[in-house]
């Protein structure tokens, strides 16, 4: 399988894991925040494929699932590295911005595009969702 790496702006984490088996775009309004961007792009793998190293803090707040949702960020320069939420246990969701190389990923898939910023226009070709599918 193979291995990605990536890490935080100013490299005090680092990490290793699997391929993800999902990449998603998610246009919520958490993600907005979270990234400080227009949208997350998040990538799905299993939190026994990934290796962390360096300290993290965390975040928990309510996401829009109606379900808790912690974030794990760089305590030096605040990189967002990894989310769990509670709707999938067992998984993490990496942001996808912090690997060594983001071209080695691509969505297949947008989520909570209700909340899409209106000048947001992504290529075609990924399944969409209002919300969360189940």
């Amino acid at each position: 399988m193979p291995e990605i790496k990536g890490g935080c702006l100013c490299g005090a984490v680092r990490y290793t894991a699997d391929a993800p088996d999902l990449v998603v775009v998610c246009h919520c309004r958490d993600c907005q925040k979270w990234t400080g961007s227009a949208f997350g792009l998040l990538a799905r793998l299993p939190q026994s494929a990934i290796e962390i190293l360096g300290a993290l803090k965390t975040f928990t707040k309510t996401a829009d699932s109606g379900k808790p949702i912690v974030r794990h960020f760089c305590p030096e320069c605040g990189s967002p590295i990894t989310e769990e939420s509670a709707a999938a246990p067992g998984m993490v969701y990496l942001n996808a911005g912090t690997l060594d190389d983001p071209t080695f990923v691509t969505p297949t898939t947008e989520i909570y595009c209700d909340r899409e910023l209106s000048w947001v226009q992504l290529s075609g070709g990924m399944q969409r969702f209002a919300e969360m599918p189940t």
